[in-house]
């Protein structure tokens, strides 16, 4: 097992907490941080010149830089806050009919389903939801359950390709192909994927993919993009109609000019993408292949530990896993709906103030059924995973 990258001289993190969550929000590194702030200092000693003059080339080469390690065309390649927001884009730029069929499973993050169930709800389309099981035995199970949804009325399917809820990496290169051979367009909910596994948007050939760069990437929060496939970008436009909506330019498409400038934010965290990029990779010799596969062998290992110590089976099998890895754990005993839309589990605060441990405990398929998620990043070992399998074991 690779020892793990020094926490406190490359990473700001508590180092009071075992922090065993990078995937609901990353952690950005020191010296990416750094990047950023002097950017914003830069936009702040000449705001006109930074937004009138530069910014446009500095996104060009930030989105040149995302876009190579994505294997895309930068041509087809627009920076977003989240993905959330580049669901939303899609979603409420296309149009449907009453009667079409929007196809999406039942381990679908729940902000994306809520924009999905809304479009549906306006246009009078039905959303068709595939219940895949957990535990599974194959990827065969969500292959066959997905395709044998698909009906003649079928006119999107939302997927994603790592779930949130319980962390498996989808066959998602199988399903775009035999859905687009279906005469189907595949928005990938790609939150998770990019710097946890290989990407090849291009390959892929999905209609509309999105992706986080602030988890597996680790850039600052507020840094995500939107790849729309060259033949389905005059449909797509932003959340926020602004001065490219009448833009008689001739030097690059709408796609990139709508969504290059969407009123006056801050765009640092986007363009600190391609230094994190390098950052990430710098820390193995086999730089980001080895971050990968590092992380991966570390997340199986922790899930093994785990399920060990609960006395239960591996819930899925290891192709299915990258750096995130979810075991069921016992129902909660208060199922109380919690006023926090992000949900904190009674399990996880007593984790963390009596054994200092952060981890995730998900409510899925829906209380009391709770799944406990652990993430793998450079900074983890594998002795934390098993100070956590302790505290379950005490505590459960």
């Amino acid at each position: 097992m690779v020892s793990p990258t020094p926490t406190l001289t490359v990473w700001p993190l508590d180092p009071a907490v075992t922090f065993l969550n990078h995937g609901s929000f990353g952690s950005c590194p020191l010296a990416v941080l750094e990047f950023q702030r002097e950017l914003r200092d830069r936009m702040e000693r000449q705001p006109v010149t930074f937004f009138v003059r530069d910014l446009e080339g500095l996104l060009d080469e930030a989105r040149a830089k995302l876009a190579e390690f994505v294997g895309s065309a930068a041509a087809d390649l627009v920076f977003v806050p989240n993905a959330t927001s580049g669901v939303n884009a899609v979603l409420r730029s296309l149009e449907f009919d009453p009667g079409d069929e929007l196809l999406v499973t039942d381990h679908e993050y729940n902000a994306c389903r809520n924009a999905l169930d809304y479009v549906a709800q306006r246009s009078g389309a039905r959303v068709v939801v595939v219940k895949i099981p957990f535990p599974l035995t194959s990827a065969a199970e969500i292959t066959t359950r997905v395709l044998g949804a698909v009906t003649s009325r079928t006119q999107l399917a939302l997927l994603d390709h790592v779930t949130s809820q319980t962390g498996m990496v989808l066959p998602i290169e199988l399903l775009v192909r035999k859905l687009n051979v279906l005469g189907v367009d595949t928005l990938v909910d790609g939150a998770h994927a990019p710097g946890m596994v290989p990407l090849n948007l291009a390959r892929l050939n999905a209609a509309y993919y999105t992706g986080n760069c602030h988890k597996w990437i680790c850039s600052p929060k507020g840094a995500a993009f939107l790849h729309v496939r060259r033949d389905r970008q005059e449909r797509i436009r932003p959340l926020v109609i602004s001065h490219g909506g009448n833009s008689q330019r001739t030097d690059r498409s709408r796609f990139l000019v709508e969504f290059g400038w969407m009123g006056t934010s801050d765009p640092s965290a986007a363009l600190s993408v391609a230094k994190a990029i390098e950052f990430i990779g710098a820390l193995r010799p086999g730089r980001w292949p080895e971050v990968m596969r590092s992380n991966r062998e570390l997340a199986l290992a922790a899930r093994r530990v785990l399920c060990d110590a609960l006395g239960i089976p591996l819930p899925c099998p290891d192709e299915l896993i990258g750096s995130l890895a979810s075991v069921p754990i016992p129902d909660a005993t208060d199922a109380t709906p919690s006023k926090n839309p992000l949900y904190l589990d009674a399990l996880q605060e007593r984790l963390l103030a009596e054994s200092g441990i952060e981890v995730p405990v998900v409510p899925w398929p829906a209380p009391p059924k709770r799944l406990l998620r652990i993430s793998a990043q450079l900074y983890n070992s594998l002795p934390q995973y098993e100070r956590l399998a302790g505290a379950l074991k005490r505590l459960l």
